[in-house]
């Protein structure tokens, strides 16, 4: 069950998150975030322009998806990043697509007319996972991150829907 997130959501959400971290393939913090400190971003999120999903598994949250606004200036309004993230132990069980599919079949109904993801160069399912749904590499950027001391190379890729 894909839904909108709710406010006692924040905690699994943030865990999930969290749990990414030490992978060093999903996100660019190396430390683990808050729920105090994500209260903002979960208010950014709008239901019917930004919103923030969880899929369900086992009546506990499993994964979640955000849209956000791209760049913060008004002719950008139509265009969304999207965020994607699962529970480690419901890897490879599909749930990502499920959101992303979900994502990409309800986005016009939200003003999207362009999708974006922020991946980085060296996480393949995840690059795999997007290029499967039809989005394209649309930039790369070499070496902008570091893990660990080791630069990171982070590659952009689109999708116009419609």
């Amino acid at each position: 069950m894909i839904r909108d997130a709710a406010a006692e959501d924040l905690g699994s959400i943030v865990s999930i998150y969290n749990a990414a971290i030490p992978g060093r393939l999903a996100t660019a913090d190396t430390e683990p975030v808050s729920v105090e400190s994500r209260q903002e971003w979960f208010r950014q999120h709008i239901p019917g322009k930004h919103p923030l999903w969880v899929i369900q598994r086992d009546q506990r949250i499993a994964g979640w998806l955000s849209f956000s606004p791209f760049y913060g200036r008004p002719a950008y309004a139509a265009t969304a990043e999207v965020s994607v993230y699962v529970a480690p132990e419901v890897h490879r069980e599909g749930l990502a697509r499920q959101l992303l599919e979900q994502a990409i079949s309800r986005a016009r109904g939200l003003g999207i007319e362009t999708l974006l993801g922020f991946i980085f160069a060296h996480n393949e399912p995840s690059l795999q996972l997007f290029e499967r749904f039809e989005f394209r590499r649309w930039g790369h950027l070499p070496r902008v991150a570091r893990l660990d001391g080791v630069e990171r190379d982070l590659v952009i890729v689109g999708r116009r829907l419609g």
